[in-house]
């Protein structure tokens, strides 16, 4: 059932024919010659090559200037290869680092990866090039002590100033227990203490000008206009934002490190609390990526469930975001009528799993349970009750003039910004490109359902990124009516021995059905060697996952690529220059949760 690790997983390119139908790596034959980069053959569904440290800044260069403005960096982080047992046809490598592209013309993605060695962890810096590199090289960094050369400011963002390690690293401790204990000491307060005082020189800022001093202003971590515990500290003259820094890692769990000691099912639960508001849309992307690891096939009835469960999600989280949105301009009322609004999704998703905000309910293969009686009544009151709530929230407080004017041409960007930024999600859609997953790359059967893209009209302001979100909730109910008259007999999970385990009625009748669930619910599957990804067009912009299996219970490295990362490294470059009222516009249109950005 699984790969056999003997067979090498790098190919070195000598003919360009085989790659004939892949525009991107074409033109970077064309440029840099076959032999400039290796193939890794992966369960990735995107063209992985390795490349040399000295070519990474030409090459990244020539993928800026040839694809502009049309490339996104997606993502960029790093893996701990020192204990990867299974790297036969790898570079040798202690450690390496990953860039994923996405070109948006061609809907191609492109990971590079730089093989390293534990004595030269450099590489350079790419953020001069891509804006958004800056937060994800500083966190590669400080997870792995992977330093970079040239960034402006590389500090730690995930932990405190003072924290010790490297968290990423294999020999760094998973678990609590591994640690001594904690002793909070006079001293070790105000070290922390220390650690918080902001020092604007380090960040080049200047405590005055030629005529007047600034003021320096701490927003959170306790605010609550800023949607969690998030601080941004404002540089002032008067009120208005002459610069400010983003403050993030306050929420930070090390949910990835949780990746690498959790067997393949009970890393479920943990999806869900990425960005606790999406639920079970969160779930999607891991299992899937497993599922492609394993090569399972999942039964149709269960993908139309899923995909039931994560539109519902979907609306939730929408009519929260809305209502708080509102809240912030100054509108109380549509908070309460949101929350009546979402309990009636709640009851649905209850009946369903059983539970309510986390159900942790998909599976490997399919779903936990098939749907109960009555699910059906439960799904047509709530289609027959949304559509005069939205329009509601739409005529009483959208369409409002006051709201008009406080939201409408604030924090403004266009489509090239969008892109260099890494958004995804309304805010990009918003700049009139209709960059949607679940159109682009259908997974789950999103592709047999009938729906439409909202988009704006060139730029992205506040007030068209949550007219968006309204319309996004419409088409999210046209899929849900799909589902409602259109759900498939048949299997709620695949009958495959790598996915959940056998039902447990089962399990006192044949021994061997005992032995496997036992082996399953205590040790877990063994998934084939290989590396997987899958993204997924979650509620705040793209969400995914990046698996990589070395033939064990659990998996080497799992890396989650959150949209609200991005987003939050975005608004210095758009609030810098406005009011801090605007501020407090802007980010209440971002749509975001500190679950989701800190992990």
């Amino acid at each position: 059932m699984t790969n056999s690790p003997r067979k090498g997983i790098v190919q070195t390119v000598k003919k360009t024919l085989d790659q004939r139908d892949d525009p991107v790596l074409s033109k970077l034959y064309h440029h840099f010659g076959p032999h400039a980069l290796s193939l890794q053959d992966t369960r990735t569904g995107m063209t992985v090559a390795w490349v040399k440290r000295e070519q990474i800044l030409e090459i990244v260069t020539f993928l800026y200037e040839f694809f502009k403005p049309y490339v996104m960096l997606y993502d960029l982080h790093g893996v701990d290869e020192r204990q990867r047992i299974y790297r036969i046809g790898l570079p040798k490598a202690d450690f390496s680092i990953f860039y994923h592209f996405i070109f948006i013309k061609e809907n191609r993605d492109l990971m590079i990866k730089l093989p390293l060695s534990e004595q030269n962890l450099q590489v350079p810096t790419i953020s001069h090039i891509f804006k958004n590199a800056n937060w994800y090289e500083r966190e590669t960094w400080e997870m792995f002590g992977i330093h970079v050369t040239g960034h402006p400011h590389l500090t730690r963002i995930m932990m405190p100033r003072n924290w010790q390690g490297h968290p990423l690293r294999k020999d760094y401790p998973a678990r609590a227990t591994e640690f001594k204990p904690f002793e909070f000491t006079k001293q070790t307060e105000d070290l922390a203490m220390e650690s918080l005082l902001f020092r604007p020189e380090e960040w080049g800022m200047k405590r005055s000008s030629a005529h007047e001093d600034f003021m320096f202003l701490n927003l959170g971590p306790n605010h609550p206009s800023v949607h969690g515990v998030f601080r941004i500290i404002l540089q002032l003259d008067g009120e208005e934002i002459i610069d400010c820094v983003p403050d993030i890692g306050y929420h930070h769990r090390g949910a990835e490190k949780m990746g690498e000691r959790q067997s393949w099912h009970s890393y479920i639960p943990y999806t869900d609390r990425i960005e606790y508001l999406g639920g079970c849309i969160n779930e999607l992307p891991y299992v899937l990526a497993v599922e492609k690891l394993a090569d399972i096939k999942v039964p149709e009835r269960a993908e139309v469930i899923r995909i039931m469960l994560s539109e519902l999600f979907r609306i939730n989280s929408h009519l929260l975001y809305i209502s708080t949105f509102i809240q912030d301009v100054g509108a109380m009322s549509p908070v309460f009528l949101a929350f009546t609004d979402r309990q009636k999704i709640y009851n649905i998703i209850e009946a369903i799993t059983g539970f309510r905000m986390h159900p942790a309910w998909f599976r490997i293969g399919g779903v936990a349970n098939d749907l109960p009686k009555g699910w059906e009544r439960l799904l047509y009151e709530l289609l027959h009750w949304l559509p005069k709530r939205l329009k509601l929230y739409e005529q009483a407080a959208l369409k409002n003039s006051i709201f008009i004017a406080r939201t409408k041409g604030v924090a403004s960007y266009n489509m090239e910004e969008a892109l260099s930024w890494g958004v995804t999600g309304a805010g990009l859609r918003a700049t009139g490109l209709d960059f949607d997953i679940r159109k682009w790359r259908p997974c789950s059967g999103y592709e047999n359902f009938d729906f439409d893209v909202p988009i704006g009209h060139g730029i992205s302001c506040a007030y068209t990124r949550v007219m968006i979100k309204m319309e996004e909730m419409r088409q999210s109910m046209r899929i849900l009516e799909q589902c409602l008259h259109n759900m498939p007999m048949g299997l709620f999970k695949a009958n495959h021995p790598l996915t959940t385990p056998p039902p447990k009625e089962r399990t006192l009748q044949h021994i061997e059905t005992l032995i496997t669930h036992f082996l399953q619910v205590s040790w877990g599957p063994v998934m084939p060697v290989n590396e997987s990804f899958q993204m997924i067009e979650a509620t705040k912009g793209v969400n995914s996952y990046y698996l990589i299996s070395d033939g064990n219970t659990m998996s080497y490295r799992t890396r989650v690529r959150t949209p609200s990362f991005p987003h939050l490294q975005q608004i210095p470059s758009v609030i810098n220059g406005s009011l801090i009222s605007d501020l407090i516009v802007y980010l209440g249109s971002i749509d975001f949760v500190m679950s989701d950005v800190d992990r």
